[in-house]
């Protein structure tokens, strides 16, 4: 059984800053890409960011130039860094992996944090 544990998110500021962390556990043999979604309340869930097993990084527009996604192999563990945070950001932020089998792929999703922007 795979397992993804986030930790961060809380309440900022309008232009703070905020990290996020994924670490995947159990059985795992490879892990194709790593990515963070997030829903806002009435909205679709959106792709925020994500990063595969190269280190090719793609992010939504809105993100760009302000988050940053990083990954931590050795520890199978996915990060989000949050800077000039707006209150559009404020979601509750997903950790997606999608492991490979060999045969296909298989998506696992972290159980979510919230992250609210506001004065």
């Amino acid at each position: 059984q795979v397992q993804l544990v986030q930790s961060g998110g809380g309440l900022v500021q309008p232009g703070g800053s905020l990290r996020l962390s994924c670490a995947a556990s159990g059985m795992i043999f490879g892990i194709a890409a790593m990515g963070w979604y997030r829903q806002a309340p009435g909205k679709q869930r959106e792709l925020v960011a994500r990063i595969n097993e190269g280190g090719s990084t793609n992010y939504a527009d809105s993100v760009k130039g302000r988050f940053t996604i990083s990954r931590d192999k050795a520890k199978n563990t996915v990060y989000l860094q949050m800077n000039s945070l707006k209150p559009e950001d404020t979601a509750v932020y997903y950790c997606k992996a999608s492991l490979d089998y060999g045969l296909g792929y298989r998506d696992y999703w972290g159980q979510g944090t919230q992250v609210t922007v506001s004065s």
